[in-house]
C-alpha cells in the first residue's frame, strides 16, 4: 500500500529533517509512527499525506511513484487516496455532522442527496446516527473526531491518515476513538498513526519508531 525508499527531507538553512527513510506499509496494516516533538513525524506525515515533497527518494502508493506528480495530481490523490484525521477535528462550525462528513462528497460533485445519505450512513457507522443534525459547538471532542473519522472514510480512500487524532482528548473519549480505529482496521482500512504518545501507538499492529529523521526500528506489539 505504501512505500518509501531512501526518502530524504531537507529544509534551506538547516539539515535532513528525514534522513534515508526506508517505510513499507501492507493494505490492511495499522501502524504507527511514534516519536518525540521534533523527530521528524510530522514531516513524515506531510509527505505520506502528498502535503509536501521529498527532496529525494521515492514514495510509492498503492504501486505509484507520488514523489514528483504535479500539485494538481497530488491534489487528486489527497482528495481520492487519503483520509486524513486531524488533532484539531477541522470541522466547519456552521454545518452539522452530517453536512461536514460529506464535504468531501460536495467538492467531488456528488449530488446533496447522494451525499447526505452516505454521510448519515458513515455516522451512523462511527455511532452518532443521533447526532447527524448538531453542530460542532454541540459535541464533546471525542463526538467532533467521530465526524472526523466519517469525513475521513467519505470517498473510500485506500488509507486512514490519522495526526495525533487523540492529542486534544480526554482518556475516555482517547479510548473510544482508539477503539473505532481498531475497529476500522478489523474491517480491513489501512491506518497510518503519527503520535508522540507511546501508550497511543501500542494500540497499532506495528509501531515504527523515528527519531532525528531516522526510523530507528520497527517494534510489533
Amino acid at each position: 500500500m505504501i512505500r518509501t525508499e531512501h526518502l530524504y527531507k531537507r529544509y534551506p538553512g538547516s539539515g535532513d529533517t528525514l534522513q534515508d527513510v526506508n517505510l513499507h506499509v501492507r493494505q490492511g496494516e495499522y501502524a504507527a509512527v511514534v516519536g518525540p516533538s521534533g523527530s521528524g513525524k510530522s514531516t513524515l506525515m506531510n509527505i505520506l499525506g502528498c502535503l509536501d515533497a521529498p527532496t529525494s527518494g521515492s514514495y510509492f502508493l498503492r504501486g505509484r511513484d507520488v514523489s514528483a506528480l504535479s500539485e494538481k495530481e497530488l491534489s487528486r490523490i489527497r482528495g481520492e487516496e487519503i483520509g486524513f484525521v486531524f488533532q484539531g477535528f477541522q470541522l466547519l462550525p456552521r454545518l452539522t455532522a452530517a453536512e461536514n462528513a460529506a464535504l468531501p462528497l460536495l467538492l467531488c460533485g456528488m449530488p446533496r442527496p447522494d451525499r447526505i445519505r452516505r454521510a448519515e450512513e458513515l455516522l451512523t457507522q462511527v455511532g452518532l446516527g443521533h447526532r447527524l443534525h448538531h453542530r460542532p459547538s454541540q459535541l464533546s471532542g471525542g463526538q467532533q473526531q467521530r465526524v472526523a473519522i466519517a469525513r475521513a472514510l467519505a470517498r473510500d480512500p485506500a488509507f486512514i491518515l490519522a495526526d495525533e487524532p487523540t492529542g486534544n482528548l480526554d482518556p475516555v473519549s482517547t479510548g473510544d476513538v482508539l477503539a473505532l480505529l481498531d475497529q476500522l482496521n478489523r474491517q480491513g482500512r489501512t491506518i497510518v498513526l503519527i503520535t508522540h504518545d507511546e501508550k497511543v501507538a501500542r494500540r497499532a499492529g506495528r509501531q515504527v519508531c523515528i527519531a532525528d529523521g531516522k526510523l530507528t526500528e520497527i517494534c510489533p506489539n
